[in-house]
């Protein structure tokens, strides 16, 4: 009893001492911290060299790959709309592919491979169109049109009166071009505010995070909102919205799913939500971190991390002898599209369709991620994709989608996003980033 008292007699010491020590706990934590890159509320270490291009005048063969990628789009252009084909010769669209279309088309003005006067002839064209796109609930553009009538559609091109609902990935990657202009070209200022009074951007936006739409599962004809993106497809396409004054602070901050996993010896960011809950599968891929870096110049987290992407595919290279640029494509024959991966589902250097099936066979050197790897990166590695994938072109028809692993048979996709990544990647190396404000 007498130390019990003692206890309760001595209780406000007490309480001062663990106040005093836990404080000490803290100060010695803060100053013996050591920072790395921020994300959001951790930090990592981050030592490696980036071995990043300078930027230079195209070689001759270089000029010669752009106007080899320009092929395409002379070719898929729809004279009515101002819209091109997303495949060579298929009369549809999505925001994504159309957003490759206006890269590539202000690439190749900057890279003078057409006149002024096409340039802003075709621009005001396409922007024009997007402004008078039906919409879904009058809101935002459907994920797909048929390029020759606007009309919305679903994926196989049949006309769809309420849609398939929206992406706010796609939506997000072609507020890109729309940036550029407003900063770089303020000629169109007033037709890219045409289009962004006709779309209502804030709906896909809710708490700082990304929201898509599809039809509701229960049969009815309402939307439903999912949230969509994926580490990596999130940050970029969040990017372009911040850029508009649009809370979209928690899309943009890597920390909420990030997990490092060492893949062929290389600590790359995956996405820890799991597709059978969230219902969307995630993707670790070149494309993504690619885009970034072209486009934005890419932040003091993205640059690493698509570095870390790009020699996870570098060491698979040196472990295996087989030359690896994996990315989201195309391919030519069914099912037509397959996320070739560095890590997906659970698995390292996964090869899947969107529904997460197998896709092992369709595994491929993806061309866009060839050039854009070449673009960004002054290495032997980067200089062996080149070397490759400078033979995956058709002289009438532009740029291939890839080369089969399994046999090395060219996979012959020829895709408004393969070429209009190739032009990006071709005045990356002349120009820079291409939304830097300021930058001609």
């Amino acid at each position: 009893m007498e130390f019990k008292q003692a206890v309760v007699n001595a209780r406000h010491h007490i309480v001062f001492l663990l106040g005093l020590f836990t404080a000490l706990v803290i100060a010695f934590n803060i100053e013996t911290r050591d920072y790395g890159r921020i994300l959001g509320n951790i930090t990592f270490e981050a030592t490696e060299e980036i071995p990043v291009r300078e930027s230079r005048v195209l070689s001759e063969q270089e000029f010669g790959w752009a106007n080899t990628a320009w092929t395409y789009f002379e070719n898929n252009y729809q004279e009515n709309t101002g819209l091109v084909n997303s495949v060579d010769g298929y009369p549809s669209t999505t925001m994504w592919d159309t957003a490759s279309y206006l890269m590539g088309l202000l690439a190749a003005e900057k890279l003078n491979i057409i006149s002024q006067s096409k340039f802003e002839l075709r621009m005001e064209k396409a922007l024009h169109t997007l402004a008078r796109l039906p919409l879904i609930d009058g809101k935002l553009p459907n994920k797909a049109y048929n390029t020759q009538s606007i009309e919305m559609v679903d994926y196989q091109n049949n006309p769809v009166a309420n849609g398939i609902g929206w992406s706010a990935i796609d939506i997000g990657r072609i507020l890109v071009p729309l940036n550029i202009l407003v900063w770089q070209y303020p000629q169109f200022n007033s037709h890219v505010n045409a289009v962004l009074n006709h779309w209502d951007v804030g709906v896909m936006i809710k708490d700082g995070y990304l929201y898509g739409s599809r039809p509701h599962q229960d049969g009815g004809t309402e939307m439903e909102l999912v949230q969509e993106g994926r580490i990596g497809y999130e940050e970029y396409a969040s990017k372009a919205m911040s850029l508009m004054g649009r809370d979209v602070f928690n899309a943009m901050k890597y920390i909420d799913y990030l997990e490092m996993r060492n893949i062929d010896g290389v600590d790359i960011p995956t996405d820890l939500r799991d597709p059978a809950k969230f219902h969307a599968h995630n993707y670790v891929v070149s494309e993504s971190y690619i885009l970034d870096s072209l486009e934005f110049g890419a932040d003091s987290v993205s640059k690493i991390f698509a570095h870390r992407v790009y020699k996870a595919q570098e060491n698979r290279y040196n472990r295996t002898g087989i030359l690896t640029a994996v990315s989201e494509d195309n391919v030519d024959e069914a099912p037509y599209f397959v996320y070739n991966t560095v890590f997906s589902d659970g698995k390292e250097w996964n090869a899947i369709t969107d529904q997460g099936e197998d896709a092992s066979h369709l595994k491929t050197l993806s061309t866009k991620a060839a050039f854009g790897w070449y673009a960004l990166y002054d290495t032997p590695y980067t200089d062996l994709l080149i070397e490759d994938a400078k033979n995956l072109f058709s002289e009438e028809k532009g740029w291939y989608s890839g080369r089969y692993e399994v046999d090395g048979r060219v996979n012959k996709a020829i895709t408004a996003n393969t070429n209009g990544i190739v032009l990006e990647s071709l005045a990356y190396i002349e120009n820079g980033a291409l939304l830097s404000v300021g930058v001609r």
